[in-house]
């Protein structure tokens, strides 16, 4: 599931349907796919990969059809490849169907249907929808009532797109917890599952509700519940352009970022975390499911951020799993000749997919006998084609050069893995549970932050002409304390470190001044005694303390000169709340210094060189 388009109208379908497809790459899928009437029934394309390969293998049809359907999936049940794509048929390939969500009785649903002879060809639950709603058309011969007979009986979220041979005059589209919109044009309608891919033809849309479902046809649109009781639409005129649309309203591309996080993190979640069982599903690494089961020791490796976040995932995976983990800069893991075995786990971490030196570190790992699995954002990327598994991290396109909900996406796949390997090993269903429940509540707490972040604002202007910061964290928030000192240099070019609170008293402690800013990571958990310890050290040096600490916490304003709150949350769930403040005050900083926060000097991207 990702990206949904639908056309019925007087253009021809096919461009419209791969310019909607492409505006809706940003939110990250692995496959895309178009259905369109022709001739008697319908043309169906589809592939793994790129909206760019699709539109490859139609580019030389001239199909007249001026109706169809599209989707770009991220895989959730199934894995990426050309058979999981959408759209998926009924039985008889004259009903096709795009989906996002998920069918949580799909199981159930498919083993009636293979009882009643019915046969599938994919691994996916959208699969099970189309051939259910076919064989409901054949039952009652009447498309709609097919729909909503189907949609009545299926549990789980939804948002959908129907076509069909029998009737080239009509879409239908319905919703269950999954946007679903529908633009409003002279004589056509699209449907999508984000403005984005209908602002360049009408400003005129309306959203569907939950349960309800469109009838869309080019004299008219008839909405409607599911049970069939007439609905009434409420239009509304879309307020951005395009040039608005890639930034959201916000004026820089990494704001933006920063509070895409809760929904990122959603992402990144969704269809894996299954909160109620205390168990993860990662379908990317069941090829390798045995071999994670007699890893010996997991050997976690990425550059800049993707390192920080590596260092995080050490943390948890040797907490709750109790396998032995290494974190190794990409770049110098080569060069040292690194000791493998065919026992050991190397992960590659990567926003792009093709950090030179990330996919240098992977080369090295298989050439040694290594198997390597990697953690990146971009499908078909260099890394995840030559890894042996992997897990994408759906965080969309990142613009921003300073990665922000990437980081926290390769956190919540690294977190899902801790307690997947944890699953194998000794850590129980009640742990776990009471892990994934917390994490499902992480994303409004995240919000809460960004909410206040006025006063993170007022904070980082009263200290962006400061020449140096110093960042401290103990535990799990010392990387979060590197990955703050990294923003911070990155767009503002004021220099900052990151330490381990407790090495300050080794060689940082002579910086601290009156004019040295200390940023200090304090939650409340079981370092904490430790951290209070550290911010009297540096008061006794006049130093300007910034605490990143729980609400309405009294110890901590009285040792503080600024406090940024954070909810509380388990121990170590903290860094996914921790890293907010800290990502904003370096956005507000570089603000504030005049600087091009989006492309800051001498960075890139994706850095495809050594």
């Amino acid at each position: 599931m990702c990206g949904i388009i639908g056309y019925i109208g007087h253009r021809r379908a096919l461009p419209l349907l791969l310019n909607g497809l492409k505006r809706l790459e940003y939110r990250g899928y692995d496959s895309a796919g178009i259905a369109v009437p022709h001739g008697h029934g319908l043309y169906i394309a589809k592939r793994a990969g790129t909206v760019a390969q699709l539109a490859a293998m139609v580019d030389s049809l001239d199909l007249p059809a001026t109706m169809g359907i599209g989707h770009t999936r991220w895989a959730t049940h199934g894995e990426p490849s050309d058979r999981n794509a959408h759209p998926h048929t009924d039985a008889s390939r004259r009903i096709a169907i795009v989906h996002n969500g998920i069918i949580e009785n799909y199981a159930t649903l498919k083993a009636k249907l293979q009882q009643d002879g019915y046969t599938f060809h994919s691994d996916t639950d959208t699969e099970v929808l189309a051939v259910f709603i076919g064989a409901l058309y054949e039952q009652y011969g009447d498309l709609e009532l097919a729909v909503r007979a189907a949609l009545s009986e299926v549990r789980g979220t939804f948002g959908l797109v129907v076509l069909s041979a029998d009737h080239p005059d009509i879409l239908i589209a319905a919703r269950r917890g999954s946007p679903i919109v529908i633009g409003i044009g002279d004589g056509e309608y699209i449907v999508a599952s984000d403005a984005t891919a209908i602002v360049e033809y009408t400003r005129s849309v309306f959203y569907l509700t939950d349960d309800e479902m469109a009838l869309l046809t080019r004299s008219g649109c008839q909405t409607k519940t599911i049970d069939d009781i007439p609905t009434s639409a409420q239009l509304l005129e879309l307020e951005f352009d395009l040039e608005r649309i890639e930034k959201g309203g916000f004026p820089h591309f990494m704001l933006k970022e920063i509070h895409e996080q809760p929904q990122t993190f959603w992402d990144a979640c969704r269809g894996r975390l299954l909160a109620l069982e205390g168990n993860i599903k990662l379908g990317g690494l069941r090829s390798v499911e045995d071999t994670l089961r007699r890893a010996r020791r997991l050997i976690l490796t990425g550059c800049g951020t993707s390192w920080h976040a590596a260092l995080v995932g050490e943390y948890w995976i040797e907490e709750l799993a109790r396998i032995p983990v290494e974190v190794e800069y990409a770049s110098e893991f080569r060069y040292r000749n690194p000791v493998l075995s065919s026992d050991d786990i190397v992960i590659a971490i990567s926003q792009s997919g093709e950090t030179a030196d990330t996919l240098a570190a992977v080369r090295e790992a298989k050439l040694r006998g290594a198997t390597v699995l990697g953690i990146v954002n971009v499908v078909g990327s260099s890394i995840a084609r030559e890894t042996h598994a992997g897990v994408y991290i759906h965080a969309g396109p990142e613009i921003g050069v300073a990665s922000t909900k990437a980081f926290t996406s390769q956190l919540v796949v690294l977190m899902l893995l801790a307690l997947y390997l944890g699953r194998m090993r000794h850590l129980s269903a009640t742990q776990a549970r009471e892990i994934a429940e917390e994490m499902l509540r992480l994303p409004d707490k995240m919000r809460s932050i960004l909410e206040r972040s006025q006063s993170i604002h007022s904070i980082a202007c009263q200290y962006a002409h400061a020449q140096h910061f110093l960042y401290l964290g103990r535990g799990v928030n010392f990387p979060i304390a590197l990955e703050g000192a990294l923003k911070m240099k990155e767009i503002s070019y004021i220099h900052a470190e990151g330490y381990p609170a407790a090495e300050m008293k080794h060689g940082p402690i002579a910086l601290i001044d009156e004019n040295m800013p200390v940023v200090i990571i304090a939650p409340r958990d079981e370092l904490y005694e430790k951290v209070l310890s550290n911010m009297e050290e540096i008061r006794a040096r006049r130093g300007q303390i910034i605490a990143i600490a729980n609400d309405n916490d009294p110890d901590i304003a009285r040792h503080a000169t600024h406090v940024i709150p954070i909810p509380e949350t388990l121990p170590l769930l903290t860094p996914f709340l921790t890293v907010l403040p800290l990502q904003l005050l370096a956005y507000y900083a570089a603000v504030e210094r005049g600087c091009n926060v989006d492309m800051p000097r001498h960075l890139a991207k994706s850095v495809t060189v050594e």
